[in-house]
């Protein structure tokens, strides 16, 4: 089932989320759904917050990038990079900042550079509760710390510079009014 994804302004976005266990209700069919909403807005990542539940979960895919000839020395590895990251903790962060043009399915339309490390260390569990400590880098990192963000409270946003935030300003009120012309499935703040 696809499910609406929350627009800038929604406070869940704001929310640090709860930890959960292996018997979280409905967490397997949670997780398709989820998947399924995150394929029909196009996008590579989703957080839990996205769908308005404050709970550590999100996933990845980012295997279109394989296709990407920006990624073509990495895109054996991008191919089949999918992963359901739950009660997640970033433990380290390494290596050079370097600038991408990042955006996100709960801010559409707004696009900015955000800095970010290119080397994390990342301890999650799995979608069967398998717990794993992985390094990731390059894109892979990117796109775990923008989700990583997301179960944290953060937005991709708060990374700007002043200067930046004011210029966006606009489009993100505009956004949290639903005066947005999107594709896919959005609930606005009330």
């Amino acid at each position: 089932m696809i499910l609406p994804i929350r627009a800038f302004g929604d406070p869940v976005l704001r929310k640090v989320a709860k930890d959960i266990n292996k018997d979280y209700p409905g967490l397997q069919e949670l997780i398709d759904n989820m998947f399924e909403t995150m394929y029909s807005a196009n996008g590579i990542g989703l957080a839990a917050p996205q769908i308005g539940l404050d709970i550590r979960l999100f996933m990845v895919d980012v295997s279109p990038l394989a296709d990407d000839e920006d990624y073509e020395d990495i895109a054996e590895e991008l191919k089949d990079f999918k992963k359901v990251f739950i009660n997640a903790k970033i433990l380290e962060e390494s290596g050079d900042e370097w600038k991408f043009n990042e955006g996100c399915l709960s801010i559409p339309d707004v696009r900015e550079d955000v800095k970010r490390k290119s080397t994390i260390v990342i301890e999650y569990y799995d979608e069967n509760f398998v717990k794993h400590k992985e390094t990731f880098s390059d894109i892979r990192a990117r796109v775990i710390q923008h989700e990583y963000d997301h179960i944290e409270g953060i937005l991709f946003t708060d990374h700007l510079s002043a200067l930046k935030k004011k210029l966006v300003k606009g489009k993100l009120v505009k956004i949290s009014q639903g005066e947005v012309g999107i594709s896919y499935k959005m609930r606005f703040p009330k």
